[in-house]
């Protein structure tokens, strides 16, 4: 009987633990170790553009980070790394690029290299490409970074100082890349950039599908509707193993102080509706990333967030690793 009732006080003490640590939410868990023999993809941001806290933010939600930073708290951003060839690369210059190209210093990643071998970017809104100026004189003065970008892209960056310094100092080398057109990185790992509907003031906007020896990815941190687009991303998201899919605003109701339809992404509430379609399987292929500061699903307690994934889908947290 005396051992009963110790079994029972740990019982309790046990379950008391799970229902307060946030680590218990159910969301689905990627890998926390680097493949050592194969090619993986790492969520190095998961924030929007302007990060969090945000400049001005008198919210609840920035109000305590101001003093007390959430280090977690990046620009939405992906690693990829080859092991087998030790390459490795970032999707987004953010501002938080010197932190994300130090988090690829792993034990478990085969490239000891303070700098990736090449950064692909997404378009010219400032979270996606104003990390470049890091790779400048002023900073680490980089040599020849390759820069993978669209044309517009390109044209932008080569024309308009001070991106254009960058170039003619030789920090950065741009190579062009085109519409569903694959570069290999290596035999592991092949990119191709696709054109997404966005607010295009300097550039397209592109995402990615990424291709591993074994699985595929979607990286689409911005988009204006799912319904602009020329292609299902219901479609899109049963042919890969993972999709990163744009989720700034949880609903329309986050911001009060600005036009909403000025600032157009899919709500998250939009994209439970498009995806409702979607069986358990598919539904666990979506990660969604590029929060809004004002988004409440980066609280992972928070009703918003349990909403998402009790239905079945993901909430990219920084440092989880995807197999590929």
């Amino acid at each position: 009987m005396k051992h009963y009732y110790i079994l029972l006080l740990l019982f309790v003490i046990y379950s008391c633990g799970d229902i307060q640590s946030p680590k218990k939410t159910p969301n689905i868990k990627s890998n926390q170790v680097v493949n050592q023999k194969s090619t993986s993809l790492i969520v190095l941001g998961t924030i929007q553009d302007a990060g969090s806290p945000h400049i001005g933010c008198k919210e609840d939600c920035c109000k305590d980070l101001f003093s007390n930073p959430d280090k977690d708290r990046q620009v939405v951003s992906l690693g990829l790394v080859d092991n087998n060839y030790s390459k490795k690369y970032l999707f987004e210059a953010t501002p938080d690029i010197a932190r994300q190209m130090k988090a690829l210093l792993r034990d478990d990643i085969q490239n000891n290299n303070e700098l990736v071998d090449g950064i692909f970017l997404s378009h010219a809104h400032i979270g996606h490409y104003a990390g470049l100026m890091y790779l400048g004189k002023e900073a680490t003065n980089a040599k020849n970074m390759n820069v993978f970008a669209m044309p517009r892209m390109k044209n932008y960056l080569e024309t308009n100082g001070p991106w254009s310094q960058l170039v003619s100092d030789n920090n950065i080398s741009l190579t062009q890349i085109e519409k569903e057109q694959p570069i290999s990185l290596t035999p592991n790992a092949v990119v191709t950039p696709f054109l997404v509907p966005h607010r295009d003031e300097y550039s397209e906007t592109v995402g990615y599908r990424i291709k591993g020896p074994n699985k595929t990815a979607l990286f689409i941190p911005d988009i204006d509707k799912w319904n602009k687009w020329d292609k299902s991303i219901v479609a899109e998201i049963k042919k890969v193993d993972y999709a990163f899919l744009d989720a700034t605003f949880y609903n329309e109701k986050e911001i009060n102080n600005r036009d909403i339809s000025q600032i157009p992404h899919p709500f998250i509430i939009e994209s439970l509706e498009t995806f409702k379609s979607l069986d358990y399987k598919d539904r666990k292929k979506v990660i969604f990333i590029h929060f809004n500061h004002t988004n409440p699903v980066i609280d992972l307690n928070n009703e918003e967030a349990k909403n998402v994934l009790n239905q079945g889908f993901n909430i990219g947290r920084i440092n989880d690793i995807y197999d590929l």
